[in-house]
């Protein structure tokens, strides 16, 4: 997010596209440079280190295999430089895939925290549904979640498309009231 206030001066009217993307290519590449040579050495920039396996496919996931929580350097780098260099070649493509999208972007924070506490929200829906009772939350209304409960990755998927689906209309509607009104605080949310 703060990378995104960062490069939003390359995004005012009149900021020459070639250059923008030029910038944001240059950048993305040499994140992913400094993620190459660094993880290569393995001294400095993740905590765990990478070490040659079994077999070559292994190997390439040890070395790709770094630390998101709390992000490490070197996650920073392979996450945000690709990030980057697709965000310079996804400029010029217009679809109707894009219109969607761009509303979510218009509303980051809005997103991140409909889209947390309706999750949330189904699943203590769940919780309840299949036979819990409040005494086996723990800790609270975030925590309707039991150690042995959750989905395969296909049905967390399609539950994921779902939510994002169906907050979309409020997502819409929030970026064209943030498009009719300049309240500071609309700024940040």
């Amino acid at each position: 997010m703060i990378l995104g206030y960062c490069i939003g001066c390359l995004y005012v009217n009149g900021y020459d596209g070639a250059k923008r993307r030029r910038i944001l290519v240059r950048t993305g590449m040499a994140a992913i440079l400094v993620f190459l040579v660094m993880r290569w050495i393995n001294v400095y920039g993740d905590l765990r280190i990478w070490t040659v396996q079994a077999s070559t496919t292994r190997t390439i996931l040890s070395f790709l295999n770094v630390t998101k929580y709390l992000p490490s350097l070197l996650y920073i780098c392979i996450t945000i430089g690709p990030g980057l260099i697709l965000l310079a070649w996804l400029e010029k493509v217009k679809s109707a895939w894009t219109k969607v999208v761009v509303i979510f972007g218009r509303v980051p924070m809005f997103y991140y925290l409909l889209h947390f506490f309706v999750l949330h929200f189904l699943c203590m829906i769940v919780f309840f549904a299949i036979g819990h009772t409040m005494s086996e939350a723990a800790g609270g209304m975030m925590f309707f979640r039991p150690n042995d409960f959750g989905y395969s990755l296909g049905v967390v998927y399609l539950i994921w498309i779902a939510v994002v689906a169906g907050i979309y209309p409020l997502c819409k509607w929030y970026s064209q009231y943030k498009a009719a009104h300049t309240y500071w605080w609309l700024n940040y949310l």
